[in-house]
C-alpha cells in the first residue's frame, strides 16, 4: 500500500484557518458574555428605581427644606449724583480753631493783608471781610467777573469760594487752587471772622440747616 506522506502547503492553511475559527468563535463567546452582563446588570438597577418609587413615593417640596435668604440690590435709575460741590462747614464754624485758621491764612499773605488798616496788594485787603459785598474794597481793581458777581460774603459764599474760586467765579483773577478740607476752610472763615471790628454773628440752627438740604 502507498501512503503519500509529502508535506502540502494546502493542509497547514486548513489547520491554521480551523485554529483562527475556533479563537474567533471563543472571542464572540467571552463578548456576548461581557455584554450580557452589562445588560442584566442595567435591568437590575431599573427594577431597584422603580420598586424603590413604589415604597417611598416622590413629593415635590412647597417649599426649600432649608431657605434660602437672597438679598436683592435694586440700582436705582434716580442714584443720586456725587457732589461737585464744598461739603457744609457752618456746622463747624462755633468750634473752629481761630489760629489754626491764621496759620492757613499765611498762604495767602503774599497778596493779600488782613490786618485793620492794611494796603491793598496783588489782591485786596481784608479787613472786615465776612458779610462785605463782593468787589467793594475801596481802590482795588477787581475782574469784571468778580466786580459783577454780586452778593455779600457771607459764610456760605466764603466757603464755596476758598474750595475753587475759579469754580465759584469764572474768570477771577485769583490763582489760588482752593482749599479742599473742611476743617481748613471752616478754621480759615473764622480767623476772617475774628479780623473784625465787630465780629459777624455765628450761623444760626436754621442757616445750618439749610445749608445741608
Amino acid at each position: 500500500m502507498f501512503v503519500d506522506t509529502a508535506w502540502r502547503p494546502a493542509d497547514r492553511e486548513d489547520r491554521l484557518f480551523t485554529a483562527l475559527g475556533m479563537q474567533k468563535s471563543m472571542d464572540d463567546l467571552k463578548f456576548n458574555k461581557v455584554a450580557a452582563g452589562f445588560l442584566m446588570a442595567a435591568l437590575i438597577a431599573m427594577g431597584g428605581y422603580k420598586i424603590s418609587e413604589m415604597l417611598v413615593p416622590h413629593k415635590k417640596l412647597a417649599q426649600n427644606a432649608y431657605p434660602i435668604e437672597v438679598t436683592q440690590q435694586v440700582a436705582s435709575a434716580s442714584a443720586a449724583p456725587a457732589p461737585t460741590g464744598p461739603e457744609p462747614v457752618l456746622a463747624l464754624l462755633a468750634n473752629a480753631d481761630v489760629a489754626a485758621g491764621q496759620k492757613v491764612a499765611k498762604k495767602c499773605t503774599a497778596c493779600h493783608v488782613f490786618e485793620k488798616g492794611g494796603q491793598n496788594k496783588v489782591g485786596p485787603a481784608l479787613w472786615n471781610i465776612v458779610n462785605a459785598p463782593k468787589g467793594q474794597i475801596d481802590g482795588f481793581a477787581y475782574s469784571q467777573a468778580l466786580a459783577g458777581f454780586g452778593g455779600a460774603w457771607d459764610y456760605v459764599a466764603l466757603n464755596a469760594f476758598f474750595y475753587k474760586p475759579k469754580a465759584y467765579i469764572s474768570g477771577t483773577k485769583m490763582n489760588f487752587a482752593g482749599l479742599k478740607k473742611p476743617a481748613d476752610r471752616a478754621n480759615l472763615i473764622a480767623y476772617l471772622r475774628s479780623q473784625a471790628d465787630q465780629p459777624a454773628a455765628l450761623p444760626t440752627s436754621d442757616e445750618i440747616a439749610a445749608e445741608t438740604q
